[in-house]
């Protein structure tokens, strides 16, 4: 019976590939009618300038803060001994949609060239009212590509409204990629402790930017608390044990809005008060840097000429700061290398090898948007398609690039799709 399924998920995982093609030529064979003013899209960014004083780096240092101890045990101790990412993966009972199961709209989401090689659908019922987020992978959290026996996909949500009207949740989808024939999930909340550990609140933030490393997520804060990122532990996931839409300690025990499950910050890094601060508002994470390093971005309208600054922070290296930047003296991380790129307007953003790729949404909804690579050495280049090698090549929302070292592949979202597409792939598409 083993090798009957085996072969099932084969024969289905060929059509799904086959399909995916024929998507792409469908979606190319649109590009080509896009109009001369839609295929500019932007004029060329050029290389990157680098940022090398400490007037232009120090605005973007961040201050660590961690979530005392005792009241990280004192909500422990009220909610039940903490649990791991297996433990989520195994109460996993929803699932993606392959490609092939998507509807038309859904798969306009996807980029025209270069061809995604995995691509899934959310639910509509299960994700309306919230917007999707960011992406992070097992190939983030460990250089073998998985944690412990799993590979697994971090989808991010969020849900905008305010704290004081019960809004502004963000929530994260763990999924189980072992068979990429048949991916899984389970929804956690992400949550902040209150009151010394006694109760925890949701995160209000748009979750534009999530990196797990080691064992720790990152993810961009964009509320009203001055954070700029919130630390997760991936080992401090809590069971919610009422069903409702409350947040927190309800009559009969905790609630998380629905999710089974809520992971507590137990960190955050602040923003300092210099003047040219900023927010990161993208993230993802550089195995190709020693140390390992978080790259951020931040976002700046495209109707400006300021430019938009890229840089990364180191990661500590010491075994007894896991999944931490590197901090110095006061407890600052401070950048590692920052650049200005004339790409305004841009959005996700990924560094490998020296070379950064961002992505720029489309101009008009429902439009596909651009992938840029820049570098400080090297003119600006983007991938194109279609007869009239339009730049309106990539997806058109999607808010997060997440590199797969293991596999070669970048992993995205727009909309209600999840994709993923072989970095050697896009290189071949730069024009």
């Amino acid at each position: 019976m083993k090798h009957r399924g085996r072969h099932r998920r084969r024969k289905r995982g060929q059509a799904l590939r086959a399909f995916l093609a024929g998507t792409a030529l469908a979606l190319t064979a649109a590009a080509t009618m896009i109009s001369a003013s839609q295929a500019t899209v932007a004029a060329n960014p050029g290389a990157l300038k680098a940022l090398s004083s400490a007037a232009e780096t120090a605005p973007l240092r961040l201050k660590e803060q961690q979530v005392p101890r005792q009241t990280l045990d004192r909500l422990s101790s009220g909610m039940g001994h903490p649990v791991g990412v297996s433990a989520v993966l195994d109460s996993a009972d929803r699932n993606l949609r392959d490609a092939i199961d998507c509807t038309e709209g859904e798969r306009r989401a996807l980029p025209v060239e270069p061809t995604a090689t995995a691509a899934y659908c959310w639910d509509a019922a299960d994700t309306r009212s919230w917007r999707a987020g960011a992406v992070t992978t097992s190939g983030d959290a460990d250089d073998d590509g998985l944690w412990g026996a799993n590979r697994v996909i971090l989808s991010a949500w969020s849900r905008t409204g305010t704290a004081a009207e019960d809004g502004g949740l963000a929530r994260v989808a763990f999924v189980d990629a072992n068979d990429l024939n048949r991916l899984t999930y389970s929804w956690v909340l992400l949550a902040v402790p209150v009151d010394g550990g006694r109760d925890f609140r949701g995160l209000v933030s748009q979750v534009s930017g999530m990196v797990w490393y080691q064992d720790k997520l990152l993810v961009t804060a964009s509320g009203e608390d001055g954070d700029a990122l919130y630390v997760y532990d991936m080992n401090r996931v809590q069971r919610a044990t009422v069903d409702s839409g409350a947040v927190g300690k309800v009559r009969g025990g905790w609630s998380a809005n629905g999710a089974r499950w809520v992971l507590p910050a137990v960190g955050s890094y602040r923003l300092t008060d210099r003047a040219g601060t900023t927010r990161p508002d993208y993230l993802s994470l550089d195995r190709s840097t020693r140390p390992d390093s978080l790259v951020a971005s931040e976002w700046v309208s495209g109707d400006g000429d300021s430019g938009t600054r890229l840089w990364r922070y180191d990661f500590s290296s010491s075994p007894a700061r896991s999944g931490l930047l590197a901090t110095g003296a006061g407890g600052y991380a401070r950048v590692a290398e920052a650049y200005v790129t004339k790409a305004s307007g841009s959005g996700p953003v990924l560094s490998h090898d020296s070379q950064w790729y961002l992505g720029r949404p489309a101009d008009t909804e429902g439009d596909h948007g651009t992938l840029w690579r820049q570098s400080a050495s090297d003119h600006a280049k983007a991938t194109r398609c279609g007869t009239d090698e339009s730049r309106s090549c990539w997806s058109g929302e999607s808010e997060s690039l997440s590199y797969w070292e293991q596999t070669g592949d970048v992993w995205s979202q727009s909309g209600r799709a999840l994709f993923a597409v072989p970095l050697g792939s896009i290189e071949r598409t730069l024009g």
